[in-house]
């Protein structure tokens, strides 16, 4: 029960990685906000989660929705000593000089304003009892990956957010980290495969479990694990860093 009496807020909760980091936090002990922008979704992930969870619908992309979200957990729990910023969207698979605009600002927008919204008004709630920031970057945050330039650039620039607001808020006793995945089996990759071949998906699902030196992709609760750590005192001197789990795909 690591996490005991930890309120946790996280965005991008109700499915794939979320939903099993939310899970995860309520298994050891922590009581988890959930936010997302589907309320039935997040009912009913909340709803097989128990007393521990509640939810907040929000979009990210919008400092009011954000600031709402950051106010109910303080009326609700008088605090919060984590924060998970997991929101996020692969956009469109094209060749840069063919990727839509529109799209490439939706990625943005909600891939790297999203965070900066969450930093924005949790930070200052943090700051008076000190805590965890997590989050999710990928594989993709430290590489190049063809065909996904706005999840590639957004995903690199969450990380400068993460060093930045490290370097602030450590004499506060924040840490803040990113986790940067590889590929896991959820939604987003089915997505990934299939823009990469159109009713072939599968193709290039063996194509990149070859390219990963432990020859699979990741669950998400192996995900969620590292989330975990990071939200606990276990990590109490892990501060400014990305946390591969990758398979090794990064070595």
């Amino acid at each position: 029960m690591r996490l005991a009496q930890k309120i946790i807020l996280m965005t991008g909760a109700a499915g794939g990685i979320g939903l099993a980091a939310a899970e995860r936090f309520v298994a050891e002990g922590a009581r988890v906000v959930l936010v997302d922008r589907d309320e039935e979704t997040l009912a009913r992930a909340c709803a097989g989660l128990g007393s521990a969870a509640s939810y907040a619908v929000a979009d990210v992309t919008r400092p009011e929705a954000v600031e709402r979200a950051v106010r109910d957990t303080l009326a609700r729990h008088g605090g919060i000593d984590v924060f998970v910023a997991n929101a996020g969207i692969e956009g469109a698979v094209a060749p840069l000089e063919d990727y839509p605009l529109d799209a490439f600002e939706q990625v943005m927008s909600v891939n790297v304003r999203g965070v900066f919204l969450g930093l924005k008004y949790v930070i200052p709630v943090m700051r008076a009892r000190g805590g965890s920031i997590i989050i999710t970057s990928s594989g993709a945050g430290t590489s190049g990956i063809p065909k996904l330039s706005a999840y590639v650039a957004s995903k690199h620039a969450v990380i400068g957010l993460m060093r930045t607001a490290a370097l602030e808020n450590a004499r506060y006793g924040i840490r803040v980290n990113t986790v940067n995945p590889g590929p896991v089996e959820t939604r987003m990759m089915r997505s990934i495969e299939d823009g990469n071949a159109p009713g072939d998906g599968e193709v290039v699902k063996r194509k990149m479990t070859a390219a990963v030196p432990l020859r699979r992709y990741a669950q998400p609760e192996e995900i969620a694990a590292v989330m975990a750590f990071l939200a606990s005192d276990d990590s109490s001197y892990c501060t400014g860093s990305v946390y591969p789990v990758d398979g090794g795909g990064g070595a």
